[in-house]
């Protein structure tokens, strides 16, 4: 199975490669900022649950290059913006000066607006995806809906509203699904709209396994913030405890927080067991999320 992730993680290298402007089209320095943040690796998890979810449905990848490309994008999108001042005000991502600190603030926020326009831009031209308008739109919605105000830019004003403030596990769930599961969520859904006629059941199973990993992936940040280090992060560790933010090996102790990581997972593989020995890469990437280091 690592093997397969490898090669998923290449073949995304492949396709942001292809719809990115080269760094010298005009104007440049906006191209190298978007090819800087976008192409300097990273675990590559939702393009990888998009690819996982169309190889578990019998869907050819090509027909989803298009959709896990998006979805990394405005997830690049989101990472450039948290880690500007007025934000995060982080120095540091993928072990690298962030966008706006090896640009300017302005050249990093350009950089992720244009990618998020180019994320939806995909989904409406590609050519090798369902020719079907109504499932393109559908997609456009999902991805939408889980970048805007009820998802990834929704939770991002609940936890910076959050910082310093004491609430409860509800209210840290809440932030989390927002603003880490919404997108995660998205890219399950993408890969399973690719099959054009699949039935509401595995449709449902599918988001539920999605809902519960996403979950678990912010949990297991949260931890590898107090238990990892700053080189095997690439980013600073410690900085949710230097914030002030709420966590959960705050909130409930580190302990009761991987309890909770694993119970995530073991929902999420109960939802995809009806799938067969095709969703064994879901299963693996949900393992993964729970053992990561960094």
């Amino acid at each position: 199975m690592e093997g397969l992730l490898r090669e998923y993680q290449q073949r995304i290298e492949t396709v942001l490669d292809h719809w990115l402007q080269p760094p010298t089209t005009h104007p440049a320095s906006l191209h190298q900022a978007m090819r800087y943040s976008a192409m300097d690796g990273g675990k590559r998890i939702r393009p990888i649950l998009v690819y996982a979810t169309a190889k578990a449905l019998g869907v050819p990848l090509s027909c989803v290059d298009g959709p896990a490309c998006a979805v990394e994008l405005i997830h690049v999108y989101s990472l450039i913006h948290d880690d500007l001042p007025a934000m995060d005000n982080d120095d540091l991502r993928r072990g690298r000066p962030t966008c706006h600190k090896a640009f300017d603030e302005a050249t990093a926020i350009l950089a992720g607006d244009a990618m998020q326009a180019l994320a939806f831009q995909i989904l409406v031209t590609d050519p090798e995806m369902t020719e079907d308008p109504k499932v393109r739109l559908r997609m456009m919605e999902i991805l939408a809906r889980a970048s805007g105000s009820r998802g990834m830019a929704g939770g991002q004003a609940i936890d910076l509203a959050s910082v310093g403030q004491q609430i409860d596990l509800v209210q840290l769930e809440d932030m989390h699904i927002h603003k880490t599961g919404a997108l995660i969520r998205a890219s399950v859904l993408l890969g399973a709209l690719s099959l054009v006629e699949i039935d509401e059941v595995r449709l449902e199973k599918l988001d539920r396994y999605a809902k519960c990993i996403g979950l678990a992936f912010q949990i297991r940040d949260d931890i590898l913030d107090v238990e990892s280090d700053t080189e095997t992060l690439g980013k600073p560790q410690g900085s949710d405890m230097a914030q002030n933010k709420p966590t959960y090996p705050a909130l409930i102790g580190m302990e009761a927080s991987k309890q909770r990581a694993r119970e995530l997972v073991d929902d999420a593989l109960e939802s995809i067991s009806p799938l067969g020995p095709d969703a064994d890469l879901l299963r693996f990437v949900a393992r993964y999320i729970v053992e990561r280091i960094h």
